[in-house]
């Protein structure tokens, strides 16, 4: 059979997208793509799924479809840590994001927001952020982290190069790679470039996602896989639960803290 990408991370009208389940997997087939359905599974989207009865119902609504069963789960969202073991299994992979983090004394900061605490600057942010990319590694099961280089939009306008410094990164990378957690190359929020390298360079795993939500976007991940060849990674080498695995199970954890 002729390889074809797999776009791991797109969104449906199961929760915030555009497209019905059969319409996505329409849509992937028109690109020559394989698809995922992922959807929001959290308390902090709407609409997502937002309980533990609705992702039953999620997962027996697209089993019966051709297509990778993922979700993307919140991490400040103590949600991720409910889902019982037999549930777990029935994903194919998982996807972690961190929409918010949490600040040092409580409280937390979003991603899709502009409100920062009073007088806190990009470098302490960044610095908070890169502390819960380290305990996400260390406690959310998932395979994939998505998008990651989104940040709060009043800091979007820096150069993610500046945001995300060498040493910054360098921590991200080993956290990632002693995790065994794929590194997204978003085709929405797109990661720079010396980011990416040493992700590649380290061995991290590297996935596909459109983060489709619309017509025009879901199953479109012809720039990250340009990006990806271009860093000398080979197709097969790209995340495929098929392939390479999933952490199964074990969803559980100790609620959330600040960092």
């Amino acid at each position: 059979m002729t390889w074809q990408p797999l776009d791991c991370h797109a969104h449906t009208t199961l929760s915030d997208g555009a497209l019905t389940p059969e319409e996505l997997v329409a849509r992937a087939a028109e690109l020559g793509v394989r698809p995922s359905i992922s959807d929001h599974v959290t308390r902090d989207v709407t609409p997502a799924v937002q309980s533990i009865a609705a992702m039953r119902a999620y997962l027996d609504d697209i089993e019966h479809l051709p297509v990778a069963r993922s979700a993307e789960f919140c991490w400040h969202d103590a949600l991720w840590r409910e889902v019982p073991d037999e549930l777990a299994l029935r994903f194919t992979h998982r996807i972690g994001s961190l929409h918010a983090v949490f600040l040092p004394g409580g409280g937390t900061v979003h991603a899709f927001r502009r409100e920062v605490p009073k007088g806190m600057t990009h470098d302490q942010y960044m610095d908070i952020h890169v502390q819960n990319l380290l305990r996400f590694t260390l406690e959310m099961p998932v395979d994939i982290l998505a998008h990651p280089t989104v940040l709060p939009l009043t800091f979007r306008a820096i150069p993610l190069e500046e945001l995300w410094s060498e040493s910054r990164e360098n921590r991200a990378v080993e956290a990632l790679r002693r995790a065994k957690i794929a590194f997204e190359i978003s085709n929405r929020y797109r990661p720079h470039e010396r980011f990416l390298r040493k992700m590649v360079d380290a061995g991290v795993r590297i996935s596909l996602g459109s983060d489709g939500h619309s017509l025009e976007q879901v199953a479109d991940v012809a720039w990250p896989l340009a990006a990806a060849r271009s860093l000398g990674v080979k197709d097969e080498e790209l995340y495929d639960p098929h392939v390479h695995g999933s952490k199964t199970g074990h969803f559980g954890g100790k609620p959330a803290r600040p960092v």
